[in-house]
């Protein structure tokens, strides 16, 4: 082995660091689904990337302002593509905003439930004791109430009669958070519950670390993989509860942020006018992106829960690595055996090319049965039959 010498570090040259190459967001996630569950997740993700395409770029897509007011229950026009409603309001502009107001309640709705309700569960399931039974106790306490039942009185309590567009926004999502809060804990406490017992956990405890960092250094990333399926699952409920919210009167005040659910609530009495279109397009925009938002939960639910992997018919990545190294021990055993097979075939063989050994004088069973020394199986020989005569009255046994 030679060494090589160089005259000075200059002449070292460093190998050229390769560029990182850039990788589309969920395309991993993409690549490991198949079959139905790939056609539902690409279907929910273009549904809710228009939405929110549509939520960031709202003033630029409106025709008008969502509280601009024009001449009631026009039809719909070159001017108003979807007419306008009881208000005056444009339905367009008004659904448009609508999905400004619906994603950025979902996305603060779901944030305050995430930074509650999972350091809650982690901390509820490795402590346990009397604080476990405390907070257990409130959160079954809420999540026995009726959802929509609890938002309502969460938002009168949040927004104690304010208007205003932050105040709806928050209290809306306050409302909405209550609702989800409970769900959030159970799931992480019961991860944390398992996850605790966990060498690892053992090791990080015998090494000194502290009970803060065990729970939200250890275990936490161990047991947070099902909140991005609970999330999208409850951000359909979050829309739900917003629209129920401001169907019922207790959501965004109008002339603050634009809101589907008091939009379909004022046009309840256009409905027997033969005014259909105040109505049909805030319903189809939330059933849109619930649908959108659902496809997305279930496929994420199908793709990390192993379950549920085999739900499209077809095998996943895994399952074929699986079958592949099965198929590869299969068919070394099988050879395996070819060879025993063969190994004893020729023992067989040899055996029986060699001379057969001198076994000496036959036995008596080995004797032919016109041999006078022929013995049946059991060794007896039978008595010669006497040739004398018998006389009468004797016992012929006797002769």
């Amino acid at each position: 082995m030679s060494l090589l010498a160089f005259d000075s570090i200059d002449s070292v040259a460093l190998a050229p660091v390769g560029k990182k190459r850039f990788r589309i967001p969920g395309a991993a996630l993409l690549a490991t689904t198949h079959g139905l569950q790939r056609t539902m997740l690409l279907i929910g993700v273009v549904i809710v990337a228009i939405f929110v395409v549509v939520a960031l770029f709202a003033p630029v897509l409106a025709p008008y302002g969502f509280a601009q007011i024009f001449t009631p229950q026009l039809p719909m026009s070159a001017k108003h593509v979807l007419g306008t409603t009881v208000g005056g309001f444009d339905v367009l502009s008004r659904i448009i905003f609508g999905a400004r107001t619906a994603v950025e309640v979902i996305l603060l709705a779901a944030i305050l439930s995430i930074f509650i309700g999972v350091p809650l569960g982690v901390i509820s399931g490795y402590v346990s004791g009397w604080l476990d039974r405390i907070l257990v106790l409130i959160m079954d306490a809420l999540y026995a109430f009726p959802s929509l039942l609890l938002a309502i009185v969460v938002s009168i309590m949040v927004s104690a009669g304010r208007s205003g567009a932050f105040v709806g926004i928050l209290s809306a999502a306050v409302s909405i958070m209550v609702v989800f809060v409970p769900q959030y804990f159970r799931v992480t406490r019961n991860a944390t519950i398992q996850a605790k017992v966990e060498p690892y956990v053992d090791a990080a405890r015998v090494a000194g670390a502290n009970p803060g960092r065990i729970m939200f250094g250890h275990i936490l990333p161990n047991v947070s993989q099902s909140i991005p399926v609970l999330l999208t699952l409850n951000a359909s409920e979050s829309i739900l509860t917003l629209a129920g919210l401001g169907f019922l009167g207790f959501g965004i005040e109008p002339n603050s942020a634009a809101e589907w659910g008091y939009d379909l609530n004022k046009a309840r009495a256009d409905i027997s006018n033969g005014i259909w279109w105040t109505a049909v397009w805030p319903g189809v925009a939330i059933v849109l992106i619930v649908v959108g938002v659902t496809l997305i939960g279930e496929s994420l639910n199908d793709v990390l829960n192993p379950l549920l992997r085999t739900r499209g018919g077809a095998t996943t990545a895994d399952e074929e690595e699986v079958a592949e190294v099965v198929e590869t021990r299969g068919l070394g055993v099988a050879a395996d055996l070819a060879g025993m097979v063969e190994d004893i075939e020729s023992d067989i063989r040899a055996v029986a090319s060699e001379s057969p050994p001198d076994l000496g004088e036959p036995s008596p069973n080995e004797l032919s049965p016109d041999s006078p020394d022929f013995a049946p199986q059991g060794g007896l020989v039978p008595p010669k039959p006497s040739s004398a005569p018998v006389e009468p009255g004797s016992d012929p046994g006797e002769a």
